[in-house]
This record gives C-alpha cells, sequence and structure tokens, in this order.
C-alpha cells in the first residue's frame, strides 16, 4: 500500500485552510451534540439500512443525516466561482470559470429551481430527504444563491475587470471611450444592429410581449415630446451578435457590452420622443419537458411539440439592473407573473456567461498552456506494425484515461475501424450525447452504407440536447441504421459500444464500456475512463443488454455487468454490506467511489453503516454531495473531496478492498436514485490485475491532491487545501497530464 492510501486510512489529515464555503445544509439545529441525542442504532433490513431515532424536540420529523440536495450543488457552484476567484488561475481562464458559473446558475433555475416551484405550485405535501417543505426550500435556495450572485458581480466589477482591463483586455462602458471610437459605434447600430431591433411598446393597444428564454431586454421609459406623456417599452438584445462589440484600430482588445450601444442610440428608435431611462432585465423560464410517454403514438412528435411549449414556459427568475426604480420593477413583476422572491438584483453586466467569448481570445500568456492528449501506449508502439485495433484488443484488456489519452486514436477509432472493416459484421451502440458534426455518426453512417448491420440506441431525452438528438437520428436513419429511442419512462445513459467481427470460423464481440458520452468535443475536457475488451462473458452481456434496448426481452441477469435499472442498486449494497462483514471478521475493509454525485439515501445509509463498523472509506464526489462526513458515532470514517479544476471530473470508479481480493467497477452511473433507479446504466468489473492497480493509481494521485481538492467537513462546508510547511503543490490533473508530456510537470 502507497504512503498516499496509508495516510488516508488513518484520520484524514489536517489541512490548512485557503477558502471555505457555506453549509448546504438547511436544518435547525443540525450540530453533531445533537446527532449523539438522535442516532441510536443502525440496523440493516432487506430494502437497505435504517437509522432509528429518539423522540427529540431538536430535530425535525425528517433525520439530520443528508445535506441538502440543492443546496449542495449551489456550494458546486461556489467551487467553480472559486476557481475564478483565485489569483493562481490564468487570467482567461479565470473569466471563463465566471462564464460557466453564470451558464451552470442558468440551467439550475430552469431545471431544478423549476421543479421545486412548479411542485410547490401544484400544492404538493413533498418533504425532501434532508426535512424541507417546499416553501422551505426555495427560501433556502434564495438565501443561499443572493450573496453568492452578489459575490459574482462586485468580485467581477471590483477585481477581474479591472485586471482584465490592466492586460489589454477592456471591456469598457460606452460612456467611456472617445468620441472617434463612439461614432465608429453609432454606424455599428446603423448598419449592424438597427435593422434587426424591434421595439415593443407595451400600453392598453400593445400587451407585453412575449420575452424568450434567457435573453437579454431593455425596459425603456419615454416620453411624448408633443403630449408629455410617459410609455413604456422593451426592446430586445439579438443574440444573433456578439454580446461584446469589438472596437477596431486599438492596441488592444477593446469591447463595449451590446445592449449599451443600443441604449446609447434608442433615440434612432423612438423618433420624435425623449428617452428617460432605460434599464437591462433578463428572465429564465421552465425548461423541463413533460412528456407522457404511455401516451405519446410517436417520441419525436411528442419530443418536437414539447419543445416547441418549452419556448412558453413560466418564468423562474428575473434578473435586474439593482438601481432600477420601484415602479418599473413592480410593473415587470406584475407582466411577467413572478414575485419579489424570483428577482435577483445584479450590480453591473446582467449574464456573465458572454465572458466565455473572452476566455478564447488570441492571449496565450493568460490561458491554460495548450494541451494535446497522448496516444495509449498500446496503440502507439503499433503504430509501425499495421496491426488493426481488434488484434491489439486480442492482445488484452486495456483502459483509456481521457483527456490526457486521446478519444480520437481509441474510441473514434474502435468504431471508425469497424465501419471500414470487411470482417466486421455488426456495430452496436448507445449514443445519449454527441457533437454537431460527430464522426463517430459518420462512422457508423458508412458501415450501413458498406452493409454491415447498425443498430444504435439515440436517447432523445438527453436534456438541452433533444433538438440535436433527432436531427442526428433521422440522419441515422435515413442511411439504413436501425436507430431505437430508448425505452419507455427510462433515459439510455450507459457509454456502451458492441462489435461483432468474423474471425475465421468463429465470432468475436469487442466491447468499449465508458463512464463519457461518444463525443469528440467534450472528450477534450471531460475526465473519463473506458476499457477495451474482448472478454466473452462482457460481450454477451452486451448482447443481452441490446436486445433488452431494442427488442421485447425482460433480461434480468447479467454474467458480470451491473446494470440499472436491473440489479445495479442491490449489487452495489451488496457489495458495502461484504465490506462490512469483512470488517466484522477482522479484516481491514476499503472503499473509495468516486462520481459527480452522490443523493441516494438508501445508499448513503448503507455507508453510514460500514463506517460505523471501521470501514475507512474515501469518496471524491465532483457535484452534488449528500453524505454528511465525519460525524462522531456515524461516519467518522467517511471522508469526501471534491476536485474542480481546468478539465470536468466526470469518470466514475469504485473500488472495494474485499478482504484483500480488490475489486474495482467502471461506468457510467453515479449513486443518485435517477441514475439506479429512472436510466440504463452500465458499470462493468475491472479484472486485470495490472488494470486494477492502474485505477487504484488514479484514485490515489486524486485523494492525494492538494491543489484542487476540497475537503467537505460535517456541517456542510468546503475548504481547498493547500499544501503543508514543506511539501509541493500537487494538482491531481497535472500529474496525469505530465505522465503523458513531462513538459506539463
Amino acid at each position: 500500500m502507497t504512503r498516499v492510501k496509508k495516510d488516508l486510512i488513518q484520520k484524514n489529515a489536517n489541512v490548512p485552510e485557503v477558502d471555505v464555503i457555506e453549509p448546504a445544509i438547511a436544518l435547525l439545529d443540525p450540530s453533531e451534540e445533537n446527532l449523539k441525542d438522535t442516532v441510536e442504532v443502525v440496523s440493516p433490513v432487506s430494502t437497505g439500512v435504517v437509522l432509528t431515532e429518539k423522540k427529540s424536540k431538536k430535530v425535525s420529523e425528517k433525520p439530520v443525516y443528508l445535506f441538502n440536495r440543492e443546496l449542495s450543488w449551489i456550494a458546486f457552484n461556489k467551487r467553480v466561482l472559486s476557481e475564478g476567484i483565485d489569483s493562481r488561475t490564468p487570467l482567461l481562464e479565470r473569466a471563463k470559470f465566471f462564464a460557466i458559473f453564470s451558464t451552470n446558475l442558468d440551467e439550475f433555475f430552469m431545471v431544478r429551481v423549476a421543479r421545486v416551484k412548479k411542485k410547490f405550485a401544484e400544492q404538493m405535501d413533498v418533504i425532501t430527504d434532508d426535512g424541507l417543505n417546499l416553501e422551505a426550500q426555495l427560501q433556502a435556495i434564495r438565501q443561499a444563491l443572493v450573496p453568492l450572485i452578489s459575490m459574482q458581480h462586485e468580485f467581477f466589477e471590483n477585481v477581474l475587470r479591472p485586471e482584465l482591463h490592466r492586460h489589454g483586455v477592456k471591456l469598457l462602458d460606452y460612456k467611456d471611450i472617445d468620441k472617434k471610437h463612439q461614432r465608429y459605434l453609432k454606424t455599428y447600430f446603423q448598419e449592424k444592429l438597427f435593422p434587426v431591433l424591434t421595439p415593443l411598446a407595451v400600453d392598453p393597444a400593445h400587451p407585453f410581449p412575449y420575452i424568450s428564454n434567457l435573453s437579454l431586454n431593455l425596459v425603456v421609459i419615454v416620453r411624448d415630446r408633443e403630449t408629455g406623456e410617459k410609455n413604456f417599452a422593451r426592446v430586445k438584445v439579438p443574440n444573433v451578435l456578439p454580446r461584446f462589440v469589438k472596437i477596431p484600430e486599438t492596441d488592444d482588445h477593446t469591447f463595449v457590452p451590446l445592449e449599451q450601444v443600443i441604449a446609447h442610440n434608442l433615440e434612432s428608435l423612438f423618433l420624435g420622443m425623449e428617452i428617460l431611462s432605460y434599464y437591462p432585465f433578463r428572465i429564465t423560464r421552465d425548461a423541463e419537458l413533460d412528456i407522457e410517454e404511455e401516451e405519446a403514438d410517436d417520441l419525436i412528435s411528442a419530443l418536437q411539440e414539447e419543445l416547441r411549449k418549452q419556448k412558453f414556459g413560466p418564468v423562474v427568475r428575473m434578473e435586474i439592473a439593482d438601481d432600477i426604480p420601484p415602479e418599473i420593477r413592480k410593473e415587470l413583476i406584475s407582466q411577467l407573473g413572478i414575485t419579489e422572491a424570483d428577482v435577483y438584483d445584479i450590480p453591473g453586466l446582467i449574464g456573465l456567461g458572454a465572458l466565455m467569448a473572452i476566455a478564447f481570445l488570441p492571449l496565450p500568456e493568460h490561458q491554460d498552456k495548450p494541451w494535446k492528449s497522448v496516444t495509449h501506449p498500446r496503440l502507439k508502439e503499433r503504430e509501425d506494425d499495421e496491426k488493426n485495433i481488434f488484434e491489439i484488443i486480442q492482445e488484452g484488456d486495456f483502459l483509456v484515461h481521457h483527456p490526457y489519452q486521446s478519444f480520437t486514436t481509441t474510441v473514434q477509432r474502435f468504431i471508425e475501424d469497424a465501419a471500414n472493416d470487411p470482417n466486421v459484421l455488426a456495430i452496436k451502440q448507445t449514443l445519449y450525447r454527441t457533437s454537431g458534426d460527430s464522426p463517430i455518426v459518420h462512422a457508423l453512417i458508412r458501415a450501413a452504407e458498406n452493409g454491415k448491420q447498425v443498430a444504435v440506441l439515440v436517447e432523445l431525452k438527453a436534456r438541452f440536447d433533444e433538438a440535436n438528438n433527432i436531427l442526428w437520428a433521422r440522419k441515422l436513419e435515413n442511411a439504413g441504421v436501425h436507430v431505437v429511442y430508448g425505452l419507455k419512462n427510462l433515459k439510455t445513459h450507459t457509454k456502451t459500444a458492441l462489435v461483432v467481427r468474423q474471425e475465421g470460423d468463429r465470432l468475436v464481440r469487442y466491447v468499449h464500456i465508458g463512464t463519457g458520452n461518444y463525443n469528440p468535443k467534450t472528450a477534450r475536457f471531460y475526465s473519463d475512463l473506458g476499457i477495451f475488451s474482448c472478454c466473452n462473458e462482457l460481450g454477451a452481456d452486451l448482447t443481452d443488454l441490446f436486445n433488452y434496448l431494442t427488442g421485447y426481452s425482460r433480461q434480468r441477469d447479467y454474467r458480470k455487468l451491473l446494470v440499472a435499472p436491473v440489479n445495479m442498486r442491490e449489487r452495489f449494497l451488496q457489495l458495502i454490506h461484504r465490506e462490512i462483514e469483512h470488517q466484522k471478521q477482522g479484516y481491514p475493509s476499503y472503499i473509495i467511489a468516486k462520481m459527480n454525485s452522490l443523493v441516494d439515501p438508501e445508499i448513503i445509509m448503507a455507508l453510514y453503516e460500514a463506517s460505523q463498523v471501521g470501514v475507512n472509506i474515501d469518496l471524491i464526489i465532483r457535484g452534488i454531495c449528500c453524505i454528511r462526513p465525519k460525524v462522531k458515532g456515524l461516519s467518522d470514517r467517511i471522508r469526501v473531496i471534491s476536485v474542480i479544476g481546468r478539465f470536468l471530473e466526470h469518470s466514475r470508479i469504485f473500488y472495494f478492498s474485499n478482504g484483500g481480493d480488490e475489486q474495482v467497477y467502471i461506468g457510467s452511473a453515479d449513486w443518485m436514485p435517477r441514475n439506479l433507479d429512472a436510466r440504463v446504466e452500465v458499470i462493468t468489473p475491472i479484472e486485470n490485475t495490472s488494470l486494477i492497480k492502474e485505477l487504484k493509481q488514479i484514485l490515489e494521485i486524486i485523494l492525494a491532491d492538494n491543489r484542487q481538492a476540497w475537503d467537505l467537513s460535517s456541517d456542510g462546508t468546503y475548504t481547498q487545501r493547500v499544501p503543508k510547511d514543506g511539501e509541493p503543490e500537487m494538482s491531481s490533473q497535472k500529474h496525469f497530464m505530465s505522465q503523458g508530456r513531462p513538459e506539463f510537470a
């Protein structure tokens, strides 16, 4: 066992504080002292583990053993923002993290907040796992977000914007540019903006206009110079033009916000009117799709209809200039059908997601050093041998670790070689998200054109990719690919590909099972894993899985795979309880689990039981984490870290010490109810000894991260790690990069 693992099996090392993120818990008094009074026994039952409680006035009816899911997500997004605040992050990358924080928040409102508000509007009697009713949850979300949003905008205006300015990226207000450039912007307005703008009056003859989701708008107050009458109008800032207008003939990168260019030329839109004032605002609508799959005869048609309706979803948030007069604020609230609680006052620029364009300016000295992934050693060694990828897989299973190892020369090559190989008879693949002009899709089309049997399960309901998925699903169909749209009421989230090849007088099945999407674009900045194998049992399992997905099979038993919603929940609980039994029998037991989110109460209760008997548990959870670690008598031996960095941590790895006979799994599922119960997911065991060692090393390196790792404490706060005195800084992502390219060390 390495030094890292030994250190972690002992108590988690005390880490100096750099930053602290507020608790993700919203209960009256969730202190450890009160938990002592409430935790009585932990006992396994047939459906999991139950924690019984003493009658106590100190606790709510729901236990305090779980952090609130929505508040935990907000804490995750604050860690994203912290990367933008951190001066160690390159300047333009800081702008990128600010943009990601904002676009993450857009999606949070469109989906999560919208869902809670809908349930509240329907007066549903729902209590969250941490004991909040819907009204309390909405209040807690707002209470967590208001100071966080203020912090983002104040830091941008007072620190990041001036720092960008000092380094030649000037986001100027219109009033701060000289007369020469104001003339340029006036010409820009007349030639590029004026033809596409549509001022809309609001009065008894002109009803309040429809305002599209995530659109930036100006509310304009004008006065008729002849009658003296004040009027109210709205101008939409067009999203077909860049948000920041570049000023030409400057020695640096100088921009003016598009809305300010419009605002300072409003007299052209309202001739004969006096412009009294204008204020920017932006709305967010409910973007959840409500498809009645049981009643839908044609899933594509039903989905397209829902996408049309989506444009008119209820408004769930309005971002507004913080200096807007009360009467205009009140009018907007009334017209949009929202409440004051849905309004977020913004100091400065609204919609900082637009900073993404700034992040990609050609200023390499202020960006991360460009990363070019390396070819996997097994494939690199065979580049001159003229061996195809199937011959290489025949030599033994191998793992690929993206983006450190190339997606193009491994996963993409696997599908492309299969499409072109005359001995390949069939290709079967699941597609959840892929890029618009995907080489994977082109290869599948080419395979069908080459006469191969090609079956693709396309998940049409992949959120925010629905319209894109419909387009290329139809492309596949038109090429003769057998396209299936998944199972009723289940999303197909698994990342699997099966190739059937004729080799002499036998058929050989080659498989790829991964943690990430078949998307060459996201593979460049998502951290994911995949395995290539020609194991007979894995091939047979995937054959059974595809029959389940494309036909009417009710396959329940799999030789190797953990498949949701069939056997995955049960198998994970068995693996955790096996560690409990080993620990009771005197074998030091250890669980490491890496995933995006940990939410499932039944899994969490099993982990609490494991901790209480002495099992050491390290959890690497990038995003939402509802487990409460390091609580005396409940979760003393559970440690949780989150890693936020240049690449999005997306891989799922599950390690169980199993009394010395170690077992490791990878796959597509998090420990969330939706993954275990409402999606088709696949987790595969990794049985090759060298690959188990490789995955353990990946986990140990991440657990030793002292640059981008955050420790979760029992009160819900996250503290960023820093090196101890004399200890070198170690970023796990940088370490993995340096393994392929030493210059990144």
